[in-house]
Order: C-alpha cells, then sequence, then structure tokens
C-alpha cells in the first residue's frame, strides 16, 4: 500500500499517542518524530512483535490513563504469557463502525438475523460479530460456539440468515444438518467467517452443502479484532479499512518491502487507536496486495485472502513446506475431500511423514488409486515421500474452534 504524505501525517500523529505508553516510551528510545519525513523514514523504524506486547504485559501497552479503558481483551494462543490488549469506548466504537461496514459490504442489512457461534469473552471474535450487528441495526442471535443440537433449532425457529462462524464449525453444522436432513428447514444466505486459514475446496464444499454465500473477514485480537476487512460479493480479495489503519507487505526473512503483488508478511499500523496504538506490528500472516480498483466500485485496497502463517512453515527432512501447499495439492484431485491431517514423527532415527484424507470412496481398489495419486501429487508439490492414507468421510477431528492441521510429535 503505498504511503501518501496524508497517510505519513496520521501515522506521526499515532505514534506521538503511542509514545505515552510505557512499552513505546521503550521501544522507540532514541526516536524523534519530528524526524520521520519521508516513507523510508518511517520503513526504518522497529518492528513491533507478538512477544513484544507479552513483555509488555500487563497494561505496558496502554497510551491513556487506565480510568478510560472501558475493556480488555486477549488474543486467543494457549501458551505463553498473554497479551492484554486495552480498548477506550472510542476504540469498541471505532471497531463496530469497521464490523458494520464490513455486514454491508456482503450485503447483510438490518433486516437479517445473524447467528454467531464463535467465541466470546477475552477473544475478541464474538463480541465483535455482535458489535456490527448492533451497530448495523441486526438481530444478533449470540449463541457462541458449541451445542450443536440448539444452533441448528435456533437456525429453524429464528429464520437466520447469517452464520458468524470459523470455516471448520460451518462444515461441522453443514455436515450435521445434511445428516439430519433438515437443508429445507434452514433459511441461512450468507457465511461470515474468518480465524482460520482454509482452501478452494473446503469453501466449495461449505457453500454447497448450506446454500450459502461466503464472505472471508480478517482481524486479529491486537488490531481491533475481526472486521478490519472483507471481500466483497466479486470475491476477489478483502478490501482493508485504511482510514483506521496502514497496511505494508514484507518479506518476513528481511523484513524489507516486497514488490507491488508479491506474497510477503502483512504488517499493520494503527491510524486511529486509543487504547493500544501499534507502529508497524507484525501479523505473521502471508498475503499479498491485490493491485488495481475493485470492479465494485469500493476506494478501499485489496489483500489477498491470508495464505498462511510465515510462523506456520514445516520442516521435515530438510525441505520447509506451508500447509497452505497441501490444501492447493488435495483441491486438484477429484474424490478428495477438503478435510486432512498430517502427522509428523521420528522413528528410528528418521523423520516420517503421514497424510491422512478423507473420501466417500468405499472401494478398497478405488482408494489405493486415490492414495497413489495423492502420494504422488505430494511428492511433486511437497518435494518429499510421505505415507498417505485414505480415511472415510467424517473419521478426521471436526472443530468447534480452529480445526489443527499438523502435529508435529517430533519434540
Amino acid at each position: 500500500m503505498e504511503l501518501t504524505n496524508d497517510i505519513l501525517v496520521s501515522i506521526k500523529k499515532n505514534i506521538a499517542h503511542a509514545l505515552h505508553s510505557d512499552f513505546y516510551k521503550k521501544h522507540f528510545a532514541g526516536i524523534n518524530v519530528d524526524d520521520i519525513k519521508t516513507a523510508d523514514d518511517f520503513f526504518k523504524l522497529p518492528f513491533t512483535e507478538k512477544n513484544d506486547l507479552r513483555e509488555a504485559y500487563p497494561l505496558g501497552i496502554c497510551a491513556v490513563d487506565t480510568d478510560k479503558i472501558v475493556r480488555i481483551h486477549s488474543s486467543s494462543g494457549t501458551t505463553g504469557t498473554p497479551v492484554i490488549i486495552p480498548y477506550t469506548q472510542k476504540d469498541v466504537d471505532d471497531w463496530a463502525i469497521q464490523f458494520a461496514r464490513c455486514y454491508e459490504m456482503a450485503g447483510i442489512s438490518k433486516s437479517d438475523r445473524i447467528q454467531i457461534t464463535v467465541g466470546y469473552g477475552l477473544w475478541t471474535a464474538g463480541i465483535g460479530f455482535q458489535l456490527g450487528a448492533e451497530k448495523l441495526g441486526a438481530m444478533a442471535v449470540p449463541l457462541g460456539p458449541g451445542n450443536t443440537d440448539k444452533q441448528i433449532k435456533m437456525m429453524e425457529d429464528l429464520e437466520t440468515t447469517v452464520l458468524g462462524a470459523t470455516s471448520s464449525y460451518a462444515l461441522l453444522l453443514a455436515e450435521e444438518i445434511a445428516k439430519r436432513g433438515v437443508k429445507d428447514k434452514i433459511h441461512l444466505k450468507k457465511l461470515v467467517t474468518g480465524s482460520e486459514r482454509w482452501g478452494e475446496k473446503m469453501r466449495n464444499r461449505i457453500a454447497t452443502e448450506l446454500g450459502v454465500e461466503l464472505y472471508d473477514i480478517y482481524g486479529l485480537t491486537e488490531i481491533y479484532g475481526p472486521g478490519i476487512g472483507i471481500n466483497c460479493p466479486l470475491q476477489y480479495g478483502m478490501h482493508m479499512w485504511t482510514d483506521y489503519l496502514y497496511y505494508e507487505i514484507i518479506n518476513p526473512t528481511t523484513g524489507e518491502q516486497v514488490k507491488p503483488g508479491e506474497i510477503g508478511e502483512l504488517v499493520i499500523t494503527t491510524l486511529q487507536k486509543e487504547g493500544a496504538p501499534l507502529i508497524r506490528f507484525r501479523t505473521r500472516d502471508l498475503t499479498r496486495e491485490v493491485l488495481g480498483d475493485c470492479p465494485c466500485g469500493s476506494a478501499f485496497p485489496r489483500i489477498d485472502q491470508i495464505l498462511g502463517r510465515s510462523d506456520d512453515m514445516v520442516k521435515v527432512k530438510g525441505v520447509m513446506f506451508f500447509p497452505a501447499r497441501v490444501d492447493e495439492m488435495l483441491a486438484g484431485i477429484d474424490g478428495v475431500s477438503s478435510e486432512y491431517q498430517i502427522m509428523i514423527d521420528h522413528l528410528d532415527g528418521k523423520d516420517i511423514i503421514t497424510l491422512f484424507f478423507e473420501t466417500a470412496e468405499t472401494d478398497a481398489q478405488a482408494r489405493k488409486n486415490l492414495e497413489e495419486h495423492v502420494g504422488h501429487g505430494f511428492k511433486e508439490k511437497i518435494g518429499i515421500a510421505a505415507t498417505i492414507k485414505a480415511v472415510g468421510m467424517g473419521d478426521l477431528p471436526r472443530s468447534e474452534k480452529k480445526t489443527p492441521r499438523v502435529f508435529d510429535n517430533r519434540y
């Protein structure tokens, strides 16, 4: 994204505000805001990493008096010191505006009924979906995760038109609705989903089984939460709300700016956040900028769907790959479901990788042929040999949150 003079002025105001926090006083020690005169000056500033925010626990990132903080949220990670993000009332209001804008971009209106199945509490997802619905004036149905029986009953009885869910839980619901034979009682029109990467095969399967339009929403706790970007009905890239943030895409190894359109790591600087302003925050999400104007007419720039995370890379037998490559490989093979699982073990002094995939095929020879086909594709696409095992539809575990794909048992 081009860093214009107007954006640079906004960024400098945000940096001056950030310097009220204990964290940035230390992180930007010796940096004078007035010395930042060009884009190159800005790109020389140090990145902010998630580990930096952990070290600022609990409220070292706070840039206002704590009596102005109306809420805190924490990232969804389950290990290590949590990251605490404080919000002022303006931050909450701004987040609601952005999320409502996402709903509007997806063609959702106040006449819709939005069933929210993502988590509430310290995690930002559930309350973000609800904030946006209330700002829009739509009916929120805040069930939260789990209790599939109740989820489906509510869909039927309240005639829910929009589902907010992780892709994993949306798939679980789609399979359960099909199993119960109640699709004709479901009124869903749209699915708004985020928090995990998903391949085209999974997208197509959910869209077909639920009969919905799919919308990818983007966000992370450190930058408000979900709702800072969404794809439009043309379904090519996510529009980012750049009146609230500035983004850049960098080489995750060198930290340098990539060329326009190249894949890299998304880095975000907030422009209006009060409680926890962030400068050059490394999201670890891999994407690319979608170049040119969108035919939908929106002036907000676009990034591609999230392709994976720079810290999701797996190294086996000296070969490094991202799980997204496995998605791409399986998507091109007929008869193979979207669901897979990778197990990595270390036995007898060597690494062993096993790929499980689901298939509706029941014939033993046909399954064997599929395993051979997938094995050849894995070797060609990933660059190493793997043990391939076909399993039945629904045999791999489903999740109400994010479904783990890779299990590394070597450590």
